[in-house]
């Protein structure tokens, strides 16, 4: 045999093995579900929108199968996040003190921690998200402390308070959860001195103040990165108010629902176009975003009384918005217009997250749950079933790694929503 034909010999063998080893790979990862990872408040984008495939399109009756059920988180409202193989949420539990939990995907609590003082005045109970990044879980308490944690162990790492900025909260409290942006944790502490507030994520120590806006209400900034210029909106009582996200320099400001008696639910972007809606008949508004000399300015596109959303929030889906209005039920409108495609009772008022084609629906007051079709056709609903707790149950569905996740109350839930064999 000469040297090319024992290189060429040579180089069928590796290549062949190569092949069996890669087949082998991907047939014995074929089956894998994805990790979860749901890191904080609606998600990763805070849009209420999961990327996971290979979910049921319909339940069987009684719903998909329960994997477990936690009970003794707490009081509160707290929806999860998900990551790094945990699950965390707070709640208020003895002498309305507000602790921090982390739960393995087992159900199993691996800590708990005692975060601050719990907010015991109107609607008593936990409120804010927990927000995990880079092995880090950020918290704020409803009177205002803010802080960071060890997500392997639950050690406090550093804490501020809202009141250091003269931060001014509504009747019901903070309720917000933290922004992560790069290497900073932006929060609102609102008041006649500041209305955001950029902190370094690993000490604390302030970044920078934007100039104050009025009080904080009950929305969460959100990150919007619109032709390369970073962005942080917030809605407040007074409106919404966008920054720069590295300086805190305000970009715009809109006077929307106005003085309303509480502006809860966080924007949502996309394709340049920003909705916000809010309850108590204040409807909905739209604007368009566009780019100039290094800023972002932002023009009224249309407004809505179709979408008066209370505290479910809503998913824009292929250029549609479905959400809750309170006065006509679950509504979905086109994004660009405006105009609404349709409008349905057949479900309760409540909170909503997106997966795989379909809306994820959350009755706010009997633990009702309903799975229906993503569609500007109307609402279909091709599952239903009910969890146990008590009181309201503010705190919005989650669906990560082929989960639903579930709190109604000091109840946690656990579902597998996958479709036998599906990814």
């Amino acid at each position: 045999m000469n040297c090319r034909r024992f290189v060429n010999l040579c180089f069928c063998v590796i290549g062949t093995a190569l092949l069996v080893v890669c087949g082998f790979a991907a047939v014995g990862g074929a089956g894998k579900a994805e990790t979860p990872h749901w890191p904080g408040w609606r998600g990763v984008n805070r849009d209420g929108k999961s990327s996971d495939k290979g979910l049921l399109k319909a339940w069987p009756e009684g719903g998909p199968k329960l994997i477990w059920k936690l009970k003794g988180i707490g009081e509160g409202f707290s929806s999860v996040s998900i990551a790094d193989g945990a699950i965390y949420t707070t709640g208020q539990k003895t002498d309305g003190v507000l602790f921090m939990t982390a739960i393995t995907l087992a159900g199993k609590v691996k800590w708990t921690v005692k975060v601050a003082p719990g907010y015991t005045e109107n609607r008593a109970g936990s409120r804010s998200t927990p927000t995990w990044d880079s092995g880090k879980v950020y918290i704020e308490s409803g009177k205002g402390l803010v802080g960071c944690w060890d997500a392997r162990t639950g050690k406090k790492l550093w804490t501020r308070h809202l009141s250091e900025f003269e931060g001014q909260a509504g009747p019901w409290g903070y309720a917000e959860s933290v922004l992560i942006v790069g290497d900073k944790a932006v929060v609102t502490p609102g008041g006649e001195k500041t209305c955001l507030v950029a902190l370094d994520k690993k000490t604390g120590e302030t970044v920078w103040k934007s100039k104050p806006f009025e009080e904080a209400n009950y929305t969460s900034p959100l990150y919007v990165e619109f032709r390369k210029i970073p962005m942080v909106v917030v809605g407040t009582s007074k409106g919404l108010l966008a920054v720069n996200a590295k300086t805190g320099k305000t970009f715009w400001a809109n006077r929307f629902s106005y003085g309303n008696t509480a502006n809860v639910t966080t924007p949502v972007c996309s394709n340049g176009l920003l909705f916000w809606s809010n309850g108590y008949n204040a409807g909905g508004i739209c604007l368009k975003l566009k780019a100039a000399s290094g800023r972002i300015i932002a023009t009224e596109a249309w407004t809505t009384d179709k979408m008066s959303s209370h505290t479910g929030g809503y998913v824009v889906v292929d250029g549609h918005i479905y959400g809750y209005d309170d006065s006509d039920g679950w509504t979905c409108l086109e994004l660009v217009t405006g105009k609404r495609k349709w409008a349905c009772d057949d479900f309760g008022k409540g909170s909503l997250c997106y997966a795989d084609g379909m809306l994820y629906l959350y009755d706010e007051e009997d633990g009702n749950v309903a799975l229906a079709e993503a569609s500007p056709k109307g609402l279909k609903i091709t599952g239903r079933f009910s969890v146990d707790g008590d009181g309201h149950s503010w705190a919005h569905p989650v669906v990560a790694g082929g989960k639903l996740v579930l709190r109604y109350g000091d109840n946690l839930y656990l579902y597998d929503v996958r479709r036998p064999g599906g990814q």
